[in-house]
């Protein structure tokens, strides 16, 4: 599925999977019925890599690049990610906002000339107990199983959310409430919410 397509849609689930040396991440387009429908995007996260690089293929046969983004700078929390399309222009950037995600994750996403959004989590309850959750001893053995979500904001008006859905394996559903967003910079910073914060 080319970038045309993947821009008609409002609604994908994303699906984490664990590979031996990679996570793995399926992005399908919403049905009609709000099933799960045709794969629209696949990328694979290496376990350890100086420089974070990530790259959506339109399929897991790795034929087509949808997109890709790429960090800035090495080992750097506040580094910017630039997402590129398929012939490497830039088509936006997200970062982490390291100081306003001590209370609640924070993340801010640019896509030039149209908007500028500011995405946390949903619910500071939630944020904090998760934030004292990652500091008992052990934990790192036990995931954190309560659903959390994003709100992504321009001006107080959400435009796009991430919501993550309870089970075993992380499972997320991306809704996009901007027609001008690009699709492939939303679908590659939903993404990011889970490989680069290791959620």
């Amino acid at each position: 599925m080319d970038s045309t397509h993947v821009q008609a849609h409002e609604r994908f689930t994303i699906r984490q999977r664990m590979a031996l040396l990679t996570k793995e991440y399926v992005v399908t387009a919403a049905g009609p019925d709000g099933s799960e429908g045709e794969v629209v995007a696949f990328a694979q996260q290496k376990r350890v890599t100086l420089r974070e690089r990530m790259t959506f293929y339109t399929d897991e046969s790795k034929k087509h690049v949808l997109c890709s983004f790429e960090a800035r700078e090495i080992l750097n929390l506040e580094t910017v990610y630039d997402v590129r399309d398929a012939v490497g222009q830039t088509i936006g950037s997200f970062r982490n906002e390291s100081f306003a995600s001590l209370l609640r994750s924070t993340w801010s996403m640019r896509q030039p000339g149209t908007v500028d959004l500011t995405g946390r989590e949903r619910n500071r309850v939630v944020a904090g107990v998760r934030r004292i959750w990652e500091w008992l001893p052990f934990t790192d053995f036990v995931p954190f199983l309560w659903p959390y979500h994003f709100d992504f904001t321009e001006g107080g008006k959400r435009l796009m959310t991430v919501d993550k859905k309870f089970g075993l394996r992380d499972r997320y559903v991306l809704d996009i409430l901007a027609p001008d967003l690009d699709r492939r910079l939303t679908i590659a910073q939903a993404v990011a919410l889970d490989a680069l914060e290791e959620r």
